[in-house]
């Protein structure tokens, strides 16, 4: 799925200060680090997803970080430790790093050690800025590799080894939940794999919901089982049973109330950082947005913004994982594959739930 017709440039360092206060009063995790608060009243300065009871408006003044703010008069809340963000960022930054560069997963007390925090500490820490613990990134990293490896030709097992793992058999429990298949099926195009669809009307227009046995694999508009056909050309399509025809009539009510909270399952595959990038989607609230250099800052990549927009129109689980919530930095709806209309209908629909 295309998503964005225009990829924006990385956000200025500091949002206006109206954006400032809005992010504030709803502790907006995705805006630590780009600023701080400095409240006038108790000459403290805060991080914006600090938890203490909000000030008066009058009384605030936002600063580019902890050395203007410190520079201005103004000292670290204990609360929230503002001080920390920068530091906390980097050493995910330095973590996500240091997993790319193992040959083979490396353990919870070793990335910690190299990121100088204590691993129960960076463990909750690698979750929060990346919405996945550090041992689901290096699955997910490796399983990547070996979706690589496998479209280069040569031998299964060569490709799993090459890819990093010890034994076939980590590999395929790996790829069947990264790659929404085993190996050799998704090497010779997902031959072998059944794929059970249905068309549900919405007051959106027709939807297609495909799943697999794992899973939803497909959730779009104005699409039918043509396009799924192209799009998994050798697998085995199949009408919808008892099973998917229940999934897909919970899929056209989330799009009726898309504020309905829904976790039904999920068969897609993608890389590590676009796994992150979705679970940063999913965390949005409803009736909320996000720009897309929120986006790249809340999994600790922030100058990203490029490639969380393109992680954005990788998504191809409409509405489920809600790319239409993210905006562009001047608050404009930007693009959607499904058009702008659609994608002010569903937020429309969000806020006034």
């Amino acid at each position: 799925m295309s998503e964005m017709t225009e990829i924006e440039a990385p956000m200025p360092a500091m949002p206006d200060p109206e954006a400032c206060w809005d992010a504030f009063l709803r502790r907006d995790r995705g805006f630590d680090g780009r600023f701080v608060g400095a409240v006038l009243t108790t000459g403290i300065y805060c991080k914006p997803s600090c938890a203490a009871r909000h000030p008066r408006r009058e009384n605030v003044v936002f600063l580019t970080g902890p050395d203007a703010a410190r520079a201005a008069g103004f000292r670290a809340c204990l609360r929230c430790r503002p001080d920390e963000v920068g530091r906390d960022r980097l050493a995910v930054e330095a973590a996500i790093a240091f997993i790319a560069a193992a040959d083979t997963p490396p353990s919870l007390e070793d990335v910690a050690d190299h990121a100088g925090y204590a691993p129960h500490h960076f463990h909750r820490l690698f979750k929060r800025e990346t919405g996945m613990t550090p041992a689901a990134y290096a699955r997910s990293l490796r399983a990547e590799r070996l979706k690589s490896a496998l479209a280069e030709g040569g031998s299964v097992t060569g490709a799993i080894y090459e890819a990093g793992y010890n034994a076939p058999s980590r590999a395929y429990a790996d790829a069947e939940r990264h790659l929404g298949m085993t190996p050799s099926a998704w090497k010779d195009g997902g031959r072998g794999v059944a794929i059970r669809h249905a068309v549900v009307p919405t007051g959106l227009g027709p939807v297609l919901v495909a799943g697999t046995a794992r899973g939803l694999c497909r959730i779009s508009f104005d699409e039918d089982e043509a396009d799924l056909r192209q799009r998994f050309p050798k697998a085995e399509i199949l009408p919808a049973d008892e099973g998917l025809a229940a999934l897909a009539a919970q899929v056209a009510r989330l799009i009726a109330d898309p504020a309905e909270p829904l976790d039904l399952p999920m068969d897609v595959s993608g890389t590590a950082f676009q796994q992150a990038v979705w679970a940063a989607l999913r965390a949005i609230p409803p009736g909320e947005t996000r720009t897309y250099g929120e986006i790249a800052a809340a999994i600790g990549r922030p100058g990203a913004v490029r490639a969380a927009g393109t992680a954005c129109g990788d998504n191809k689980l409409a509405v489920l994982i809600p790319c239409h919530r993210v905006l562009r930095s001047d608050g404009s709806l930007g693009g959607y594959a499904y058009g702008t209309q659609r994608k002010r209908a569903l937020l429309d629909r969000e806020r006034r739930g």
